[in-house]
């Protein structure tokens, strides 16, 4: 198993166990599922989605619906808004040059530069709301259909662990 943990901070952010596919060659998709837990499991029950009855039973008895990575990794909601997060992104782009340099002195990073700012710009045409971090912030976005949830994370902010 790979753990994949933020250059910065160190922390943890989610695992090859999850759905990742790579975007755009400089950032990751996780796919997340919206899960029951119960409080004070340590248990996560990742099976078939309980239906009428059964959910508000489940719901009853102390459990409680979460997002899988969310909840495996121990991830904490921020809150910026667009703006805060113009001055974030800048300021963490520049040490993830540096990191992506020291980490591949091969690598050119003018077209590195040119393929992470294209999807930097995606991501702000994107964003409403508000939020607030030093390391970096995994996007929590829905795909087409409103109710599949996902996380984007820029690659080469995350190192590799095997575990």
């Amino acid at each position: 198993m790979i753990i994949y943990r933020d250059f910065i901070s160190g922390d943890e952010f989610v695992s090859d166990a999850y759905g990742i596919k790579v975007v755009d060659d400089v950032a990751f998709e996780i796919d997340c599922q919206i899960i029951t837990v119960k409080k004070g499991a340590a248990d996560v029950d990742i099976g078939a989605n309980p239906g009428g009855e059964e959910e508000e039973e489940a719901l009853e008895d102390g459990s409680e619906k979460v997002n899988n990575v969310v909840y495996a990794f121990r991830l904490q909601e921020t809150t910026f808004d667009k703006k805060a997060f113009q001055t974030y992104l800048k300021s963490y782009m520049k040490k993830l040059a540096t990191h992506v340099q020291e980490k591949n002195p091969d690598i050119d990073i003018k077209e590195w530069q040119t393929k992470i700012n294209a999807f930097a710009k995606k991501i702000l045409d994107k964003l409403k709301g508000t939020f607030n971090q030093d390391g970096m912030v995994a996007l929590l976005n829905y795909r087409e259909d409103g109710i599949t949830p996902y996380f984007t994370m820029f690659k080469d902010g995350l190192d590799e662990q095997k575990v």
